[in-house]
């Protein structure tokens, strides 16, 4: 399902905490919301989930929109959100049984499709438990397991993998790239490693703007315009004259007798040259490495005061 937001403004007080953003989503397409604590990333979701309404601006959801049909969008979304409520008195599967009569399953499925949801999040050994009773990952796992149980077109995750220890994350991001196959997925995280990993596209926003907008290997090429190239030689006395004088070489960076580190610009591509010159001056290469800067490195550079 196409989500499109369009001019969306949120306002408190003085205070923009959303300014006329504008992008969508494609059906089938999953992607990661970037942004500091503070930057707008829960309130545009609570307002995409009709949780929050925007002061000026639209969110549509195929051709339903927030402002005429808030209650049929509700029904095709299935919403994680930042700090997931839960009724902590109730069993998994007495909660489950009871979210899935709110959106209306066929009591003959309803069985059936808590089964599919449970195993698919891997709560098997824990349905029977008190959800009060649940690690913090568990009680995630039973918030992603009632965005699930609708089977829902649409899934805002908003922070899924916090509390999650390192085998759960994976297990969890491995579920939402599976689920993203014929659902349209948004969900923020703070672990930008993860995003690289699930993600189709990233939009990071700071202050309430749009900042980048793009594949991750494309915000990535917005960190710097230049490569390092790390160079380790076998012997000393490298005459580095011809490699200096190459078009798009900008220093040659000595860190030890036999290090280097060579700056270039980014689309530069030296590393034949380098091997011809220590082959003709009867030198040799112990490692030859293309520095890549990461999303790590493009969201600090992107958001930083």
């Amino acid at each position: 399902m196409l989500i499109q937001i369009n001019q969306l403004t949120k306002v408190y007080g003085e205070q923009k905490a959303i300014d006329e953003l504008n992008f969508e989503v494609r059906p089938g397409e999953i992607l990661g919301f970037l942004g500091p604590n503070g930057a707008g990333k829960t309130t545009t979701m609570k307002i995409i989930t009709c949780y929050l309404p925007p002061t000026s601006g639209s969110v549509s959801l195929g051709e339903y929109n927030i402002h005429e049909h808030p209650l049929e969008i509700r029904r095709r979304i299935g919403y994680l959100p930042e700090h997931n409520p839960l009724y902590l008195d109730m069993y998994v599967r007495e909660f489950l049984q009871f979210v899935s009569a709110v959106y209306k399953l066929p009591p003959k499925t309803q069985n059936q499709r808590i089964a599919e949801v449970i195993e698919m999040t891997g709560l098997g050994r824990e349905q029977h438990k008190k959800i009060g009773a649940l690690s913090k990952g568990y009680r995630q796992r039973v918030g992603l397991s009632q965005a699930l149980i609708h089977n829902p077109e649409v899934l805002i995750l908003d922070e899924p993998t916090s509390g999650l220890d390192p085998n759960q994350i994976v297990e969890i991001r491995n579920l939402i790239r599976e689920v993203g196959r014929d659902k349209t997925v948004i969900f923020s995280s703070h672990i930008l490693s993860e995003v690289e990993a699930i993600a189709d596209r990233v939009i990071i926003i700071d202050k309430g703007r749009i900042v980048a907008d793009s594949d991750s290997a494309g915000i990535q090429s917005l960190s710097s315009d230049e490569a390092l190239i790390q160079l380790e030689l076998g012997k000393k006395g490298m005459d580095f004259s011809s490699i200096e004088a190459l078009a798009g070489v900008r220093q040659v960076e000595a860190v030890s007798p036999l290090k280097f580190i060579i700056h270039t610009d980014k689309e530069a591509e030296i590393r034949k040259a380098l091997f011809d010159s220590c082959v003709a001056q009867g030198n040799y290469l112990v490692s030859l490495n293309k520095e890549t800067f990461s999303l790590e490195d493009a969201f600090r550079k992107l958001t930083s005061n």
